[in-house]
């Protein structure tokens, strides 16, 4: 269905163009789209080495996600579907094998969404629980999962 290739320090511009995709409107519905502060956002977060391009089948893009350490935990800091992909599995698929990752290295994952986001849904769906929010912002975590349980559970 997918498969990763990592990203380059090259890949910045079509996965900015990506980003500006997936997040308008759902900046614009906060009132805070802003192509010039997307471009900052995306540069001083851009980390290639964290970064995989999320490859189709005929070698089209089909979106990228960045996971890498911070604190002591993974954040799962880019994760875009392109939007004509969305909507069929891509994005449940692609989540699934990173959470797979995290568990394998029993670190729990941290994450943020825009408040008044679809992906709040999605990501409780996959098991995170919401921390907190601010007034951009909604905060979410998932633990690591050990045979179906967190596993501070399974320690019990």
């Amino acid at each position: 269905m997918f498969t990763f290739e990592p990203a380059t320090v090259e890949d910045f511009d079509r996965l900015l163009q990506l980003r500006l995709r997936c997040m308008r409107e759902s900046l614009e519905r906060i009132g805070r789209f802003d192509e010039w502060r997307a471009y900052d956002r995306f540069r001083n977060s851009y980390r290639p080495h964290y970064t995989r391009l999320i490859m189709q089948p005929r070698g089209e893009l089909a979106g990228c996600v960045a996971m890498g350490p911070a604190d002591g935990d993974l954040l799962l800091e880019h994760f875009y579907i392109a939007p004509e992909q969305q909507g069929k599995g891509l994005g449940s698929a692609v989540l699934r094998q990173l959470l797979a990752e995290a568990d394998a290295a029993a670190l729990p994952i941290r994450l943020s969404v825009l408040q008044q986001s679809d992906a709040g849904r999605f990501y409780a769906r996959h098991g995170f629980m919401q921390t907190g929010e601010d007034e951009w912002d909604v905060y979410y975590v998932r633990a690591p999962q050990a045979g179906g349980q967190p596993m501070e559970k399974q320690l019990r």
